[in-house]
């Protein structure tokens, strides 16, 4: 009796080598900010009084050897007082480590041997560039605007980025870009949203994106404002000269249907007091007239008729 020899497998063929991880991504910063330790300054100015206090004795004393202690404790103790001015912190370091930032104002005695960092949390302003970028419509545009902003998270601010100034104007001017680019500068049809005709949505737009792409930088974007809209050098007078054209349609519009508005009131007060009886072409006369002297720009000059409307 015979017996199947199954085939035997051989070993598995290699995994493939796994992707390379993809470059250009954010690294998210894990660092935040957080309350430094530190205590009253005049305790401090107590310490460093009690120091001299003790040199002059031993200076005097018969143990001059030991002056050297409290000099050396008055000088650290120095160094490791502070002053914050309002609307200012100071970002404490100690040997490059972040210990903490310091928020409260006045004279403070912080770590000894730390470096502190001055960082202003008033609230600031810029305008940016007058940009030249196409609109939805491809119609070239230039456009600025002023961005009010503060630092909310120092820590985020010295260590998240190289120089945050300098990163919240280049986001701000990469936000405006993009947000013009969405919207036409001007919307014929007056249902969509436009550069010109609608600045407060547009404002809040700009400001939601801005926000988001300084967020990393520990900084807060309060109010951002449209400064400076207009078309391109060289598209001005062209876009200037359709926009009086859509006004004198507009407006010819307007007057069009106010003189049918009242062409047809005339005619119904007529009919309604019976104060005279036209046939279709004479009504079809009157009508033309009107709409000449309701429509025309110059004023009309009256003709008499001493004839017929037949003749």
């Amino acid at each position: 009796m015979s017996e199947s020899v199954q085939p035997q497998s051989g070993p598995a063929p290699p995994a493939p080598p796994a992707p390379p991880a993809p470059r250009g991504v954010v690294a998210n910063v894990a660092i935040r900010e957080r309350k430094a330790w530190a205590i009253s300054g005049w305790l401090g100015v107590v310490v460093i009084a009690a120091c001299i206090v003790a040199s002059v004795l031993l200076a005097r004393g018969s143990v001059k050897g030991f002056i050297v202690l409290p000099i050396v404790v008055g000088v650290v103790v120095l160094a490791s007082l502070t002053i914050v001015q309002p609307g200012e912190t100071r970002v404490v370091r100690f040997f490059g480590r972040y210990i903490g930032t310091l928020r409260r104002n006045g004279l403070s005695w912080v770590p000894p041997l730390s470096d502190r960092r001055n960082v202003s949390v008033r609230v600031r302003n810029f305008e940016t560039n007058h940009l030249k970028v196409n609109d939805a419509d491809g119609n070239p545009v230039e456009i600025a605007a002023i961005v009010v902003w503060q630092v909310a998270d120092t820590a985020r601010a010295l260590y998240a980025v190289d120089d945050y100034m300098n990163f919240v104007r280049v986001q701000a001017e990469s936000a405006l870009r993009h947000v013009a680019t969405t919207h036409p500068y001007d919307d014929a049809l007056g249902g969509g949203t436009s550069l010109r005709g609608s600045t407060d949505v547009v404002a809040g737009e700009l400001a939601a994106e801005m926000a988001e792409r300084v967020a990393i930088a520990g900084v807060e974007i309060m109010e951002v404002r449209i400064s400076h809209l207009a078309y391109a050098a060289e598209i001005a007078q062209a876009m200037l000269r359709r926009q009086q054209a859509n006004a004198v349609v507009a407006a010819r519009s307007r007057i069009v249907e106010g003189a049918v508005g009242m062409v047809e009131d005339a005619l119904s007060r007529l009919r309604e007091r019976g104060v005279v009886s036209l046939d279709e072409e004479r009504e079809a006369t009157m009508v033309s007239n009107l709409m000449v002297v309701l429509c025309s720009d110059q004023p009309a000059s009256p003709v008499v008729n001493t004839g017929t409307l037949y003749s």
